[in-house]
Order: structure tokens, then sequence, then C-alpha cells
């Protein structure tokens, strides 16, 4: 995951001082040598990481913080304000044009997911903004290209653009024209990438936004390019003036480090993230957010945010009836288990949570696997035997194993986990109606 490592190594800085009762000059000396080589060992480029510590020195100064009665808050804060400082002070959406048409030229180099993106970013502009896109490879030289972006759009329901030509400036010319007549609120154009930056691609680039003015040139880069991607991002933004980056494949990156170097190396911000394979895998790119999440303090927000759009708001609240009512049977448990899955991996979603312990991903394999079993298992047992598991004797048990593919252990931890949350359903019984309490139902990691 994005910032693993560099997260760990600020927890165990931050432990550390946590044992100190002032903060002298020598550990004062030494922390900020452990920052500077976590900075580095992340792959954040050395202007950014001498300025980085210079500025967390001279604010830890200013405030007096080797006064402070608790030395490791107080840096914990300045840390956090100034990796904000170099991720950008917010997140910086789409400027949309009012009463017309909205261009987003994509640019970048092969291998970036730039048609992937495309799709991704029609799809969240719709979902999330209500924009209608129209998609258009301008990507005349890689084979099935144009193909490629044709089929994502077609699996997104989004309109598509092309012709059969080999000249992308009219493509591009035309595809605006289509937007226009056609009053589409977005017009997303994909264009061709190299292996390498090279005069021919510049030059046509320079020429389709010379040509179509773009509001949004948005530059993909690699999150696992390191120290590369902000080298692409002054090269393509000296020729072109990016409005912003789109920084793919984050999530697979546990350095970070490219993340941390450009916005404060090129000017350019970073406004949006994938974080995944699926289509849906886009989100808006918040400095505040993942400086929370690098210095473990979570993400609340977030957490809340997925669980807005993964859980309908009156389904949540009838079920919190039901639950605090004390009824709760393995049909209520099952629902919880789905719409935990819903929200993500445990892992993605222990990291969001202030103070969580760490979850390897060999845990959330395992909880993942264990609530496929027990979803398995209920599915197998009649509607009766879901509401009134107290009657399940042993040939029952036999029978649900059988048909689930699972064993008679199997149904037997279903049904000994049941009871556990069962009673702790109870307990939490008297908290209200609307206390929206949904834990209970998932297997422990």
């Amino acid at each position: 995951m994005a910032f693993e490592s560099l997260s760990d190594r600020f927890a165990a800085i931050f432990k550390k001082l946590k044992g100190e009762s002032r903060l002298s000059e020598k550990n004062m000396a030494e922390m900020l040598r452990e920052i500077r080589v976590a900075l580095l060992e992340a792959d954040v480029n050395f202007k950014v990481v001498k300025s980085f510590v210079k500025d967390v020195e001279e604010k830890a100064l200013g405030q007096s913080v080797y006064q402070s009665v608790n030395p490791s808050q107080m840096l914990v804060k300045i840390c956090h304000d100034e990796i904000q400082n170099l991720l950008g002070s917010e997140n910086e959406g789409i400027r949309f044009v009012n009463g017309g048409v909205t261009t987003i030229m994509l640019v970048g180099l092969q291998g970036t997911g730039k048609t992937t993106t495309a799709g991704k970013l029609a799809l969240y502009l719709r979902e999330k903004m209500r924009k209608k896109s129209l998609l258009c490879s301008l990507d005349v030289y890689r084979p099935a290209a144009r193909e490629q972006l044709r089929e994502i759009a077609g699996s997104i329901g989004c309109d598509f653009y092309s012709l059969d030509i080999s000249d992308p400036l009219k493509i591009a010319r035309q595809a605006k024209e289509k937007a226009r007549l056609s009053a589409y609120d977005v017009l997303i154009l994909d264009t061709a990438g190299r292996l390498q930056i090279d005069e021919a691609l510049m030059d046509e680039l320079k020429s389709i936004s010379k040509e179509i003015h773009p509001e949004e040139t948005l530059l993909l880069v690699d999150a696992a390019a390191g120290q590369d991607a902000v080298n692409v991002a002054l090269a393509f933004h000296e020729a072109l003036s990016l409005t912003g980056a789109i920084m793919s494949k984050l999530d697979g990156d546990a350095k970070g480090g490219s993340a941390l170097s450009l916005k404060y190396l090129t000017g350019i911000p970073i406004k949006f993230q994938g974080v995944g394979e699926k289509i849906t895998d886009l989100e808006p790119f918040y400095p505040d957010r993942l400086a929370d999440r690098i210095l473990g303090m979570g993400d609340v927000v977030s957490l809340v945010e997925k669980a807005k759009e993964a859980i309908d708001e009156k389904t949540a609240e009838k079920e919190a009836n039901k639950l605090f009512g004390g009824h709760y049977d393995l049909e209520d448990m099952l629902r919880q288990m789905k719409m935990v899955r819903k929200l993500g991996s445990i892992s993605s979603l222990v990291k969001l949570i202030p103070g969580a312990p760490k979850v390897s991903e060999e845990d959330s394999e395992r909880a993942e696997k264990e609530m496929k079993t027990f979803e398995a298992v209920i599915n197998s047992m009649t509607p009766y035997e879901r509401k009134h598991p107290e009657v399940l004797k042993f040939s029952q048990k036999t029978r649900i194993a059988k048909g689930s593919g699972k064993t008679n252990a199997d149904v037997n931890r279903v049904l000994k986990r049941y009871e556990a949350s069962k009673e702790m359903m109870k307990k939490f019984k008297g908290f209200g109606k609307k206390g929206g309490f949904m834990g209970g139902g998932f297997p422990k990691i």
C-alpha cells in the first residue's frame, strides 16, 4: 500500500519520542536524522527532504517544543503540516466551463494507464458530479488503442468518439465540435504516449493543445516511477503548461516518494489518485487526508464517505433499529458482512481508523476468506434456520456443510461467532435507536 514503509518509519520515530519527557538538542538531532533517512528511503527527492527537515527544525524551535510537556504530539503536528504543504494545501478539482464543454486532455508516457484512467474519470464525473462526458481517443499509433477506449466506454455506459484516420489533430477538432453540438458537459481526450519523451510527441501534443485550448491538461504519472516521475512532469509542464496530475498506481507503491516530491518541485497539483485496477478506483487527491494516513492518524472522513456510498442511509437506520430493538439473527449477520465487504478490504479499512492496530495482508486475506466461508454456510441454510439457528441439529449441520462445500466445524464456527455477536448486540441495546452500530457480524482478525 502507498506510503506504508514511510508510515511505519514515522510511527517508530514518534514512538521513541513518547518515552522522552523533554526534547533535547541531542534527541532532536537524532529524530531529524531518522526523518531524513526515512524520506530518502521512500524515494523523496533530496531537495524536498532537505527543505522538509529544515522547516520542521525551524518550527520546532519557534514553537518551543523543547519546553513542551509532550514533544511527541507537538512534532507530529508540525510534521503533519509540513507533509501537507509538500502535497498541496487542499484538493484542486476540475475547473469546469459554465454553460459549455469542458475539455480535459490526458497526457503522459506509455504504461501509466491513460486509457483506463480516461474511463475512470468519465465514470467519476458522471457518478459524483452528474457530468455527461464524451470519450475520444487520439492515439493513432498504438495497436487497438482506440478499440480499448471504445470497450471501456461501453462498459461504463459512456459515449465514445473517434475517426478511422491518422491525424490526431483533426480527430480532436471534430470531437470538440461533436461535444459542443450534442451538449456534452465534458470532452475527455486520450492522447498517444511514448516509451520516452521525444520531440515528435511534444510537438503533436502542443499542436493539439494550441488548437483545442483544453481547460485541463492532466499528466498521468506512475507512482512507482519514483523520482523519474518528477523529471517527466517537468518536461511535460514546460511544453504544455499542465494544470494538474493524476497519480496512477498509488495503491501499489509502498514508498510514495513521487507524490511527496511532485507538487513541491513542479508546482503541479495532484488532482486525482488511482487506488486500484477497478474502473471505480479513482479518488480525488486530498493532501490533508494523505498526511493523516502517513502519520498514522487514520482518515475518518474517507471512511465515512465510503460508508455513505456503499450503504444506503435508510437501510442503515433500519438495520440499527432492528439491532437495538433486540432482534439479531443470521440474516442480519449476513447483511452486515456484505456491507463491510462493500467498503473494501479489511486492511484498507483499518488504515482509515485512527489508532487501529496494523493488519498484515495475510491477516486481511484470512479474514476475507473467513467471511466468504461464513456467507457460503449461511446461504446453505433455509430461511427458517437463519432466523432460528437454535433448531439446528447434527444432521442439519451436515446437510448445510455439504451444501456449502464446507465442514461441520465451519458450520459450528459460524454459529459460535453468531452467538458472540448476539451477546454483543445485547450490550449495545441501550445505546439508542440511532446509534448506528453495525459492527458485530464479521469474523475476528
